[in-house]
């Protein structure tokens, strides 16, 4: 969830394909935490899980590319853009509101256990990104300070170079893991800057060099389609292997992990599906206008405050049936998405007023004028 994530950039209008994907993607974050954060996703060491515990899984295999999708998206954009440390202290203090505001109201108003509320969730909410309240935004962070060291590798490399040097990394952070039948301590599932740092060089790959593979129609959904298969039959297939044997019961759920191979080429075969997506005129500049404030919805609904809280309040525990659960995944994504989307346009134009009630300060123009020479410094041509 990149500045690109955050900000709005001239050039989207041209690819309002990606900007659909970004908000499909978002929806996507909201199924796996509405089903994983209640009591849909069945425990997979259960003999008997039920129609709707598998159909969860089911729903859990095709949305499990979202972070991955983000950050592809992320890569495609930044891999031939500059650092900007005003871009930077946005998102932090964006981060930094949404913590803060709605961890201190949801405190308020008695959604947080009274047994919760201790000096560590109020340094959480405080310290949003060095405590990982938001373990997406942490690493993203790490990431774009990064951002600098990996365009310029990104722009010197040549083909050959990029694609020996990403064959190690994902040997290392990908492979090795989804190949061996056991745990490597090294290994952080995907919740990391070393995994973002992976993905980013594979969107900047792609669009450097291009997949010849997946440059022809229809190649990218089923290489999608084709992996969310095998990502559920591999979860399944463990699964039936430990509940014969008692074996890998630390592996259950490794398919499912954003660092798992089959994760990741689902991932770029949504993402390179979208690149050959053409949306209609009409709704083009709708999309466009919408994608910037995904972010919103993400920061809004993961908040400590209420992020083990809103999947009752939109029916989780009433789910008693496979239509059910579709009918009520479905409106919680809507729900969720759309007052995301209205909180976060609320943010904005907040902060846009401040920013023009401050810059009649003298000390706030002068803070604005080092930020922009701060930002050309990055901007220079090396």
């Amino acid at each position: 969830m990149s500045s690109s994530l955050a900000g709005k950039n001239t050039n989207r209008p041209k690819m309002a394909n990606i900007e659909l994907l970004r908000c499909i993607a978002m929806m996507m974050v909201v199924v796996l935490h509405y089903l994983g954060k209640s009591s849909l996703l069945a425990d997979l060491t259960k003999e008997n899980m039920g129609s709707v515990g598998v159909a969860a899984w089911v729903l859990e295999s095709f949305c499990i590319v979202a972070v991955n999708l983000y950050m592809l998206i992320s890569g495609y954009f930044l891999c031939e853009s500059s650092f900007k440390l005003s871009r930077l202290l946005k998102l932090l203090l964006q981060v930094f509101t949404y913590s803060v505001v709605i961890g201190l109201v949801a405190a308020a108003l008695g959604l947080v256990p009274a047994e919760e509320l201790t000096i560590y969730y109020y340094v959480q909410i405080l310290f949003p990104v060095s405590m990982g309240h938001y373990w997406f935004l942490t690493a993203y962070v790490f990431l774009y300070l990064l951002l600098s060291f990996l365009t310029m590798a990104v722009k010197r490399m040549t083909k050959g170079q990029m694609k020996l040097a990403l064959g190690l990394l994902l040997f290392v952070f990908c492979v090795l893991k989804s190949i061996l039948p056991v745990r490597l301590d090294m290994d952080e599932k995907g919740y990391d800057c070393l995994w973002y740092i992976c993905v980013f060089m594979v969107a900047a790959y792609i669009r450097k060099f291009g997949v010849p593979f997946l440059q022809k129609k229809g190649r990218g959904i089923i290489l999608y389609l084709l992996n969310v298969v095998l990502i559920f039959a591999g979860v399944f297939v463990l699964r039936f292997v430990y509940l014969r044997t008692g074996s890998l019961g630390l592996l259950l759920s490794v398919c499912m992990e954003y660092n798992h191979v089959l994760v990741l080429l689902a991932s770029v075969g949504l993402f390179a599906a979208f690149l050959r997506v053409r949306v209609n005129d009409k709704i083009s500049g709708v999309i466009c206008e919408i994608a910037p404030y995904t972010l919103g919805v993400y920061l809004l609904h993961e908040n400590l405050g209420v992020r083990y809280a809103w999947q009752k309040w939109l029916g989780a525990e009433q789910v008693s049936n496979v239509g059910m659960l579709l009918l009520f995944t479905l409106l919680a994504v809507l729900v969720v998405f759309a007052v995301g989307i209205f909180v976060e346009y609320l943010r904005t134009m907040l902060m846009k007023g401040l920013h023009k009630v401050f810059m009649h300060l003298g000390v706030y123009r002068m803070l604005m004028d080092k930020l922009a020479a701060i930002d050309g410094l990055f901007a220079e041509k090396g």
